[in-house]
């Protein structure tokens, strides 16, 4: 694909080019719920307590007072404050969401206050989302609902449940975005996840080890990790350094971790960080990066994770109690 080839360049001006030529012609492109953006969790728990009349009841009433931010809010307004004025943008965000038309103009008008340049988007009144995602050729949904989040998948882009955000947030640079994501069946395929499951710790180390010089396969976040890194590397300074920070957070730790960086090394797609933390808690290391959001197949993962950080549940078929990747 365009990203992957134009990554795959050396460090200079023509990577940058590339880079910036193939997010103009198709940008990261971010589908999101109204309550994955602010913080609707008291109608929500109208919607579910006394049904859909009395919440949109409620919406109408508070038609004018403004919307709180809620868990996707801050890496949406980080990645939007990248794109430049009077140019085509890097980043584009579309609001996806089964409310009605009737209750679009509150989420319009608290997008417009707090200075989002959002002015796209699908209300369903519970028509399901699957068709729209590839309508609207989204890259990643966020929401925080099963169902949306599914549809999503079914409509091909990487997906993202979401919970209630952090109260208390450490401060990271302002112009500063930083994306972490789990490594196995979230960026990479499951493939080695079904090694260890159908023969054991011992064959997948084995396996892994005699594979590390062959990349894995993308997962359901690769295609959208190769729109991220086209990002990153338009904002690369003289030091190397960019404003997009990706982070790998995974449970692998050697020798199964040599594979994941020469896979990423091949793709083109190099981590601004990468932790190899076996049998850690993931939350600390989380919190140590600032991360803006993180990804993640397992729900305990994203569970303790999101008592620091905004997280995201990636579906998937496996088992959510049982470890995805063993430490070994």
């Amino acid at each position: 694909m365009v990203f992957q080839n134009s990554l795959s360049t050396s460090q200079g001006g023509d990577a940058n080019s590339g880079a910036v030529d193939a997010l103009r012609a198709g940008p990261l492109r971010i589908g999101i719920s109204t309550r994955a953006l602010f913080d609707l969790e008291e109608e929500h728990r109208v919607f579910e307590e006394r049904g859909v009349k009395a919440y949109a009841a409620l919406q109408l009433e508070r038609e004018d007072v403004i919307l709180g931010k809620g868990t996707g809010f801050e890496v949406v307004e980080r990645l939007l404050a990248l794109n430049e004025l009077d140019a085509p943008p890097y980043v584009e965000v579309v609001l996806l969401s089964q409310n009605s038309p009737d209750l679009s103009l509150r989420a319009f008008r608290s997008i417009d206050h707090h200075g989002l340049v959002i002015k796209t988007g699908s209300f369903t009144s519970g028509r399901l989302l699957a068709p729209f995602v590839p309508a609207w050729d989204i890259d990643l949904f966020l929401s925080n609902a099963d169902a949306d989040v599914k549809g999503a998948v079914i409509g091909g882009a990487a997906a993202a449940r979401l919970g209630v955000a952090p109260k208390d947030r450490d401060e990271t640079p302002a112009d500063e975005v930083r994306i972490a994501f789990d490594g196995d069946a979230v960026v990479f395929g499951p493939e080695s996840d079904k090694i260890y499951k159908e023969k054991g710790l011992d064959a997948f180390l084995a396996h892994e080890t005699a594979n590390a010089s062959n990349p894995m396969t993308q997962g359901p976040f690769g295609k959208f990790l190769h729109k991220l890194s086209a990002l990153r590397r338009i904002f690369l300074n003289e030091g190397n350094v960019s404003k997009v920070r990706i982070a790998l957070v995974t449970a692998r730790n050697v020798p199964a971790h040599e594979r994941v960086i020469r896979t990423l090394r091949a793709w083109g797609t190099p981590a601004d960080e990468a932790h190899f933390v076996g049998n850690r808690a993931k939350a600390p290391i989380l919190k140590a990066i600032g991360a803006h959001i993180f990804f993640d197949d397992q729900e305990k993962h994203v569970l303790g994770a999101a008592t620091v950080v905004p997280a995201g549940h990636v579906p998937g078929p496996h088992d959510p109690a049982a470890p995805v990747i063993p430490a070994g």
